[in-house]
């Protein structure tokens, strides 16, 4: 019989997740999540994320298509865009801190000036509001209109319509009332948790626990009902433990089959959020190396660069790339953690890497 040890695992987390390229809209409801990030190096990580999983996917076409498509930016275990049909799961959000009586009212008279307009950019809430200025998440201040919008986004009240240039565009929304029965509730829970299963599997257990509690951000009403869906891991989702440590992965799949082969001639840059890549512990185990996300870390400290892309060739993660754009040309800064390798092979695939990545960019066009 096949045995399930950690090569098995990495062909299968590999497998799974570069799945053949599809339309945008399958390729989000596939995934059922992709995380996003504001920083564009050399592109934003969504669409890093996308590249590999849309076919003739270009930078920066889910933001020049998102409002066609039935897709939402909300939060899940982070924030970024989920299938709509996920919304039913999330909300009505109860939020992780209460809003005074004074916030609350706010809220009521954007919502209602929202409402009276429809899809509303942020200068026009500012130009019509004074509501002073707060203490921003990572230091400084921010414009307390812009904090109120961000913050009834969360509670559900407003829905992203679009991004004029980035900028968040909004309209109201409102959420059925959902079966609030214990048996819904965990059902709910339930259904959250096995799609977090299914983007980041095969997961250690300690992974799965950490995800779960970061489902709190997503649905903090369903904490304790995430929780016992936990407990009953062993129950819900198959599993196998591997030196030591207890795996999992959906139900009906199969770490140990023979159909999970990479492609050897392949070489990608992935997104420092790519599902393949999110979990730092699976990532260690898996490759047997520390990747790390730099881009808050004083440059002195880096050691791999600001926005370093994990290069998966085949089935190895041999180091990782900082990409930038000058004068219209990509321009490369590779790291390995073993030597560069020094073969035709590698020089082919890597050619094509940045043959793809600029095409994607639309240098290539």
């Amino acid at each position: 019989m096949p045995v399930i040890d950690h090569d098995a695992l990495r062909r299968h987390a590999i497998a799974r997740t570069f799945f053949k390229p599809t339309t945008l809209l399958r390729a989000i409801q596939r995934l059922g999540f992709v995380q996003a990030d504001p920083i564009r190096a050399p592109a934003r990580a969504q669409d890093l994320i996308l590249m590999h999983r849309v076919k003739d996917y270009r930078a920066g076409q889910l933001e020049a298509r998102y409002s066609r498509l039935a897709v939402e930016e909300d939060c899940l275990v982070n924030y970024g865009f989920l299938p709509r049909e996920m919304l039913a799961l999330l909300h009505p959000r109860v939020a992780r801190h209460a809003w005074d009586d004074a916030m609350n009212a706010r809220a009521a008279e954007v919502l209602d000036f929202i409402r009276a307009r429809g899809r509303t950019h942020p200068q026009e809430v500012l130009k019509a509001f004074s509501h002073g200025r707060v203490a921003g998440y990572w230091g400084g201040e921010l414009n307390a209109s812009t904090h109120l919008l961000d913050g009834m986004h969360y509670r559900g009240l407003l829905r992203v319509a679009r991004r004029d240039s980035g900028t968040r565009v909004y309209e109201a929304i409102e959420h059925a009332a959902p079966d609030d029965s214990p048996e819904a509730r965990h059902a709910r829970a339930a259904a959250l948790l096995d799609t977090v299963v299914a983007l980041y599997a095969p997961l250690p257990s300690p992974s799965l626990g950490y995800l779960t509690s970061l489902l709190g951000y997503g649905a903090p009403h369903l904490k304790t009902e995430a929780r016992n869906v936990l407990k009953q891991a062993r129950t819900r989702w198959a599993h196998a433990k591997v030196d030591g440590e207890v795996w999992y992965w959906p139900a009906d799949e199969n770490p140990a089959s023979r159909a999970h082969r990479a492609d050897p001639h392949k070489l990608r840059f992935l997104a420092p959020f790519d599902p393949l890549v999110w979990d730092r512990r699976r990532f260690e185990r898996l490759w047997g190396w520390a990747y790390r996300f730099e881009a808050y870390t004083p440059a002195a400290k880096r050691t791999m660069g600001h926005y370093a892309l994990p290069m998966l060739w085949g089935d190895r993660m041999i180091g990782w790339a900082n990409l930038r754009v000058e004068d219209g040309t990509l321009v490369p800064d590779l790291g390995f953690i073993d030597k560069r390798p020094r073969d035709a092979a590698f020089r082919t695939a890597l050619d094509e890497a940045y043959h793809d990545m600029a095409t994607f960019l639309g240098l290539a066009d």
